[in-house]
């Protein structure tokens, strides 16, 4: 029998509301059914929609599984930023102060909630070179031209990404997501940086998500893989501020930050827009 549930929607990574990416978040999931979840989550019909049970990890405050309207994720960053806050919105206590522990998919990710910004310790990131077939079908579907290419990379942190850095940001905003589609093409990221007098340092975009859009609004979880790949190029050595969802008329705004022992932290502003009750 359905039962009401606290329910919090809330806009993460951009200070605007209604300017970053949309989550829903079912604080009190405990009881619900796999198809329970999956088919609340096509209906609220969002990028992503979360359901909040305590925890069964010793380590945890909290466990948490992320479905988009078509599957579900073993890790998402604007659902783990979205959820934290809305957790401690409806009064959760993390058993260390300014340190949240969420139990997903990847394991066990803290969320710092110290400053200015709640920020999670990326997960780690599994980097390969992308197959040089992988490589061709992607740009010719994209139509993007093989000089405007700085490198391309596969990388893994739960989700799975095939990412492109170009020349620049305009060019990454040149490129036309409606040319491919999930699940043909799945979770392509693109990166291209600003010109120095810019407020960001790069531009992100997400095509191809499994939520069934053309592309997501701002993507935690992929500018987590990309930071960790920079990490190890070498190219990471202080904070930067990353850009998405430019093209679509969204403000999102993605802080990465290196710390010690090669760990990176993501992170960006949470509004909390609505909160209720849900009958599930």
């Amino acid at each position: 029998m359905a039962r009401s549930r606290h329910y919090v929607e809330c806009d993460v990574f951009s200070r605007q509301p209604l300017q970053g990416n949309a989550l829903a978040v079912v604080l009190d999931a405990d009881g619900l059914s796999d198809a329970d979840m999956a088919s609340f989550a096509r209906w609220t019909n969002l990028a992503e929609t979360t359901f909040v049970t305590p925890p069964t990890d010793a380590d945890a405050d909290y466990a948490v599984r992320i479905f988009t309207p078509n599957r579900e994720m073993p890790f998402a960053g604007h659902p783990t930023l979205g959820t934290c806050m809305a957790w401690l919105h409806a009064g959760g206590v993390p058993r260390d102060p300014g340190v949240v522990r969420q139990a997903c998919g990847v394991g066990v990710v803290e969320i710092d909630t110290r400053g200015d910004e709640p920020a999670f310790i990326a997960p780690p990131t599994d980097i390969c070179e992308m197959p040089a077939e992988t490589r061709t079908r992607h740009l010719d579907a994209l139509g993007i031209d093989e000089n405007w290419v700085n490198h391309s990379v596969a990388l893994n942190n739960g989700p799975q990404w095939q990412v492109f850095e170009l020349d620049s940001a305009e060019r990454v905003m040149q490129v036309d997501s409606s040319r491919v589609r999930w699940p043909e093409f799945a979770a392509i990221g693109l990166i291209g940086a600003h010109p120095s007098e810019h407020e960001c340092d790069f531009e992100v975009r997400m095509l191809a998500p499994s939520s069934g859009m053309s592309e997501d609004p701002i993507t935690g979880s992929l500018n987590a893989a990309i930071a960790h790949w920079l990490c190890a190029q070498g190219r990471l050595a202080s904070p930067i501020r990353v850009a998405q969802g430019t093209v679509i008329g969204r403000a999102g705004r993605v802080s990465v930050v290196p710390g010690d022992q090669n760990d990176v932290r993501i992170g960006g502003h949470v509004n909390i827009l609505v909160e209720g009750t849900v009958l599930l």
